[in-house]
C-alpha cells in the first residue's frame, strides 16, 4: 500500500488555506462596508429620524465622508437584505 506522498498534503493545506483566506477577506470587506454604512448614518441620522451629533461636525466632516455617501445612497438604491448577503458570503444556501 503506497501512501501520499509529502508533497500532496502540502498542496492541499496550502488550498485549504488560500480558501480560508478568501473568505476571511470577503467577510471582512463585507463588515468594513457596513461600518461605513453606519458611520454615516451616525453623522446623517437626521435624514431618517435617528438623533444627529452636532451640525458642525457633521458639515466639518463632510469633505471626508465622499466614499461614505456614495455607500449610503447606493445602500439605499438596493435596500438589500444584509443577513442574506452574510450568509451568501458565508456560503449558507
Amino acid at each position: 500500500m503506497k501512501f501520499p506522498s509529502f508533497s500532496f498534503l502540502q498542496r492541499f493545506f496550502s488550498r485549504f488555506h488560500d480558501s480560508h483566506r478568501e473568505n476571511a477577506v470577503a467577510l471582512t470587506i463585507v463588515e468594513a462596508r457596513e461600518l461605513e454604512n453606519i458611520f454615516a448614518l451616525l453623522l446623517l441620522g437626521s435624514f431618517v429620524g435617528l438623533p444627529s451629533p452636532p451640525t458642525f461636525l457633521s458639515v466639518e466632516l463632510l469633505p471626508f465622508m465622499e466614499s461614505e455617501l456614495r455607500i449610503l445612497n447606493q445602500r439605499a438604491e438596493d435596500a438589500g437584505d444584509m443577513l442574506a448577503e452574510m450568509c451568501g458570503t458565508i456560503g449558507i444556501d
